[in-house]
């Protein structure tokens, strides 16, 4: 599954091959609330088709209308606001006191674009620099952590994965885990050393690591924008990488099983390997959300939402006290 980055690059590409003109939208700034941060972009077609997002939808129909009339036919690029006033809110769907500022790019750079798919598919960041007076694109190697920057007449925007992901454990629900991560933005790495499981990992884009998995852990040097899921129900294969990963600056740490078996484990990583109760609350386990998931594809959404809250550094336990009550619920397998 692809992520919004390579979905918009992947249709201009398209629409130029096919004689097409296009625009690139990039939202540089919000001020109170927005539909979408900055950063997201879309490409605009010359007969009005897009290709990602910079709203929730009625600017993109007004800047559909705008390409249509042949505002964004030039060669150039220009900042556009919208939401400056209460009646432009309103009359664009934005909340209360949202306002954007767009950078318009009416004929990007076919070749600095294409840079930009061959980098992000070899899983590479990218940063892209946009000079609005010279109407000039330069791509770079981008950095993790690195936020959006604009002055008003430069903009600096990230692409391509900005986050990692390690999955012990090539089963099925590593399968699904591995695809939805992708469309979210992380570079995605799958350890298991039992052969049975690793011979038939087939997912595209992801990249299978030999080895056990402590010692993958610490060959990937784990980063704040790291995160390791245990999904093998071995402690021979989780107990060891959790006792690593744990160590780590990831800021996401989880395990299957249940909350007996996860107390169980809590127990051996205490006693036999010295992890300190700091660490040992990091352990996200039961792991994901508790949404009555069963399937293997339910139980990656849980997963995949409970990261994406740690990572927005939302409490995700709070929408599930109510499992607290029965501790042998077996949330995610």
């Amino acid at each position: 599954m692809d992520n919004l980055d390579t979905q918009v690059l992947a249709a201009a590409q398209r629409w130029a091959a096919a004689g097409h003109r296009f625009a690139l939208v990039t939202v540089a700034r919000t001020w109170g609330s927005a539909p979408r941060p900055p950063g997201a972009w879309m490409a605009l077609r010359d007969d009005g088709l897009v290709q990602g997002s910079v709203s929730g939808g009625c600017i993109e129909d007004d800047l559909i209308y705008r390409m249509r009339a042949g505002e964004f036919s030039g060669s150039g690029m220009q900042l556009v606001r919208y939401g400056v006033t209460q009646d432009e809110a309103h009359r664009f769907g934005l909340p209360c006191g949202g306002t954007l500022e767009l950078v318009i790019e009416e004929a990007p750079d076919l070749g600095a674009l294409a840079q930009m798919a061959e980098r992000i598919a070899a899983g590479q960041l990218v940063q892209r620099r946009l000079l609005l007076s010279q109407g000039s694109v330069e791509i770079d190697g981008g950095r993790a952590g690195n936020a959006l920057s604009w002055d008003g007449e430069t903009l600096l925007t990230q692409h391509g994965p900005a986050w990692r992901l390690l999955l012990v454990g090539a089963g099925q629900i590593s399968r699904f885990l591995a695809s939805m991560a992708q469309a979210l933005g992380y570079q995605v790495f799958i350890c298991d050393p039992r052969e049975e499981y690793a011979s038939e990992w087939d997912v595209p884009g992801t990249t299978l690591l030999a080895g056990m998995p402590d010692d993958v852990v610490l060959e990937l040097r784990l980063d704040p924008h790291s995160a390791v899921v245990a999904l093998t129900h071995d402690p021979k294969l989780d107990d060891m990488m959790l006792l690593e990963a744990l160590k780590s600056p990831a800021f996401y740490v989880g395990a299957l099983g249940s909350a007996v078996n996860n107390a169980k484990r809590r127990e051996r990583l205490r006693e036999y390997f010295d992890l300190s109760q700091a660490e040992l609350d990091r352990l996200h386990g039961p792991v994901g959300l508790p949404i009555g998931s069963r399937t293997p594809p339910e139980i990656a959404v849980s997963i995949l939402a409970e990261m994406t809250a740690v990572k927005n550094a939302v409490n995700p336990r709070t929408v599930g006290m109510a499992m607290e009550a029965d501790p042998y619920a077996c949330r995610v397998g």
